[in-house]
């Protein structure tokens, strides 16, 4: 591939991949990494000489609409799966779109032609790892040392529940993907993973009243974060971090008792600036960070626990 240092506007446009919203204002280094990443996409599909995708994903007729080099043309993706790098992971992705669940936000357009997208990123790291137990669980036990148990399931945009009324969190927040663990004691428990590619970290809108009354209530009770450092990260770019770190707490709080161990782990390329810095800050407000993880992608590859040709395309594809 290409070299991806010292990208110049020219050389985006001529691969399609000039876009606005890669620009983050004040911030040199992640706009670099946007722009980098995205360019690694579209010369991926290239590589491979898969059709070249557009924006809107879905062109309605008469809808004006331009090529995008991260993406996949829609109607070939989701023939032929070519945004997964092999038969198990595609088999992982069609079982998840067999199972939904109610309120989910998976967009299947998205996950089949978006390169550049976390979701089939997701698929690709952890989608080898879904038909064996043996190998995800050695996987999760060499990435993230201290969690207990074995693992059980491996599940994907997995939520414990969504919009159910003084459960979890109310709302329809759910893991990429989420490890379910039988515990010795015969108890279960739950690590679930957020998954970072091109994202940078956004300040966010604050939640309604009713939302702020539910997460204020779930912190409170979690022990691992103030009121006074829940109402610091309201609108600002911790806010998305807290409510998914919020949602694995909001399981102990369960009052059936299923799940008496659940934490939160965040996975970004090292060299996604935003993200590290992030989730440092995050972990800086925390009481107590024993329910919160971050690691990089490289750590996950180094660890040798993958399938050799899923690690090297992954490698090939995403990092550089």
């Amino acid at each position: 591939m290409e070299a991806l240092e010292n990208i110049s506007e020219e050389h985006l446009r001529a691969h399609f991949c000039c876009e606005s919203v890669d620009r983050v204002f004040g911030d040199p280094e992640t706009t670099a990494f946007k722009r980098r990443s995205r360019l690694k996409q579209a010369l991926w599909r290239e590589q491979m000489h898969l059709p070249i995708g557009s924006q809107p994903m879905r062109v309605k007729n008469g809808e004006k609409s331009r090529s995008l080099g991260s993406r996949i043309d829609l109607e070939f993706a989701k023939k032929s799966g070519a945004n997964f790098f092999n038969d198990a992971i595609r088999r992982a992705v069609f079982d998840r779109l067999a199972k939904p669940q109610p309120h989910q936000t998976l967009n299947e357009d998205r996950l089949f032609c978006d390169l550049l997208s976390s979701m089939p990123m997701c698929f690709n790291l952890f989608g080898s790892l879904q038909m064996d137990m043996e190998k995800a669980n050695r996987a999760v036990h060499a990435w993230w040392p201290g969690v207990p148990g074995r693992v059980s399931e491996v599940l994907f945009e997995w939520s414990p529940g969504r919009r159910l009324p003084g459960l979890y969190l109310e709302n329809r927040s759910a893991f990429d993907v989420a490890f379910k663990l039988e515990l010795e004691d015969g108890t279960q428990g739950m690590l679930g993973v957020e998954t970072k590619y091109h994202e940078d970290c956004k300040p966010e809108e604050i939640p309604s009243d009713d939302r702020c009354k539910r997460y204020a209530e779930v912190t409170e009770r979690s022990g691992v974060i103030s009121l006074e450092s829940m109402k610091s990260i309201l609108c600002t770019d911790l806010q998305q971090i807290w409510l998914d770190h919020l949602l694995a707490l909001s399981m102990l709080q369960d009052t059936s008792r299923q799940w008496t161990w659940a934490s939160f782990a965040i996975v970004h390329p090292a060299k996604n600036p935003s993200y590290a810095r992030s989730s440092e800050r995050y972990k800086s407000v925390l009481k107590d960070v024993a329910t919160f993880r971050v690691s990089t992608i490289e750590s996950l590859l180094a660890a040798d626990v993958l399938p050799e040709a899923v690690a090297s395309e992954f490698s090939r594809r995403y990092l550089w």
